[in-house]
């Protein structure tokens, strides 16, 4: 057998294994579904407020089931015939240029994943999420959505892959350093810049105007030695019902945003008690932590990605022929073809990695609700959180397998037993 086949039949191994894993966690976390009301609820849902957030549970794991099968299905069929070498093949009729060849190659292939996704994505909003009475999204804002989306794919996505593609034909060995490197610079740009450059594009910001709440909010921050000036409301209603908090940027660029429907459901106790924790992640510099953490990452995935690439390697060859499928076509060694296939083979240990970081971010949830618990009160993020989960109809029992491998916050019971504690 030889070693493109045994590419081959490992990237089946690796669809099949991840597809079965998430069912076999949904199946555990179905087995917690209970149509009465459990005793450790009752003080947060109730009985008809809990019934509606187990039907929307079990309509996204039906729909999340939908997608994901015949997502398998489809590229199993590709893989199969060689879709992606005869691709290959085919843009090679063209042209020979390794950039203008990777553009076509991931061009055609995320045109077509778009409009396979379409319907998926139109039912997801329009039907699932209205029926829950989430959805605001108009069906203008949908469609300016994926156009503006495919154009920041197309600028930026497209011009890091030139820039990566071209270390990689001028520097060989030493590519995954240089990209790295790269990547990095870029992710450190977009973390300072993103609620400036990116968020407007889809959003409107304004900045919080003057009021007790900014008053509440500007009197904590100085109580924290926190120097706050950004606080700004984004336009979170324009698409969904949900409310959220977030905190982007550093140094002079951080600034805290919070979403209008969470302003209209808070009283400004409970946001103060919102933008406490928000602060805690800062003060505990979590934000620089999951940067730096992030880039490791990004050089142990590029620094395992150069053995697999390597220019005149039978290895890196055999790589991109495993994309041949059952049909052996004689496949050319492309960087396009053999980071698709990397792509693939790379899951499994990013999936450890990912575990890893849902555990570090579910131990760095528990430390900022401390840090509002301690420096402001308990009882507001208390009754915050709450809120928060009854509105969005959250999964308030969740399996801890289910929890393990996705959640990268802890459930809210055990959140509010931590922050419980500190009132006594």
């Amino acid at each position: 057998m030889s070693i493109a086949t045994i590419f081959f039949y490992f990237i089946l191994v690796i669809l099949f294994f991840d597809y079965f894993l998430e069912r076999f966690l949904e199946y555990l976390n179905s087995t917690y579904w209970n149509d009465r009301l459990p005793k450790e609820l009752e003080h947060i849902y109730n009985q008809e407020k809990y019934a509606k957030s187990q039907a929307y549970e079990k309509h996204k794991q039906k729909f999340g089931f939908v997608v994901d099968t015949i997502t398998l299905i489809a590229m199993i069929f590709i893989l199969m015939i060689g879709g992606f070498s005869r691709l290959d093949h085919l843009i090679r009729l063209y042209s020979e240029n390794p950039i203008l060849m990777a553009f076509l190659f991931f061009g055609i292939i995320g045109l077509m994943s778009t409009i396979l996704s379409l319907p998926f994505d139109i039912y997801h909003i329009f039907v699932l999420e209205e029926k829950f009475g989430f959805n605001r999204t108009t069906k203008k804002t949908f469609v300016l959505d994926r156009l503006k989306g495919l154009l920041l794919t197309v600028i930026i996505g497209g011009g890091l892959l030139a820039l990566i593609i071209f270390i990689y034909e001028s520097t060989g060995n030493y590519f995954w350093m240089l990209t790295w490197g790269v990547i990095s610079f870029f992710m450190i740009f977009l973390s300072m810049f993103y609620s400036n450059l990116i968020v407007p594009l889809f959003n409107k910001q304004k900045p919080l105007e003057p009021g007790p709440l900014r008053d509440a909010i500007e009197k904590f921050s100085a109580k924290a030695g926190f120097n706050l000036k950004n606080i700004y409301v984004i336009d979170g209603s324009k698409r969904s019902k949900k409310a959220n908090a977030y905190f982007s940027g550093l140094g002079a660029k951080k600034r805290i945003v919070l979403f209008d429907t969470l302003i209209n459901d808070h009283t400004t106790e409970e946001l103060v008690g919102v933008l406490a924790h928000e602060i805690g992640h800062y003060k505990k510099k979590h934000t620089i932590q999951s940067i730096v953490l992030s880039m490791i990452q990004t050089g142990l995935m590029l620094f395992i990605l150069s053995f697999f690439i390597r220019k005149d390697s039978s290895f890196a060859q055999s790589l991109c022929q495993s994309l041949s499928g059952f049909y052996g076509l004689e496949v050319k060694q492309s960087f396009h073809l053999g980071i698709l296939a990397f792509g693939i083979l790379y899951s499994p240990l990013s999936l450890v990695l990912g575990l890893f970081m849902n555990m570090l971010s579910r131990k760095n949830e528990y430390a900022a609700d401390r840090y509002a618990g301690e420096n402001f009160q308990p009882e507001p993020l208390i009754e915050a959180l709450k809120k928060l989960s009854v509105n969005n109809l959250s999964n308030l029992r969740p399996h801890p397998a289910f929890v393990f491998f996705y959640y990268s916050h802890p459930p809210l019971l055990q959140r509010l037993a931590a922050l419980q504690k500190m009132k006594r």
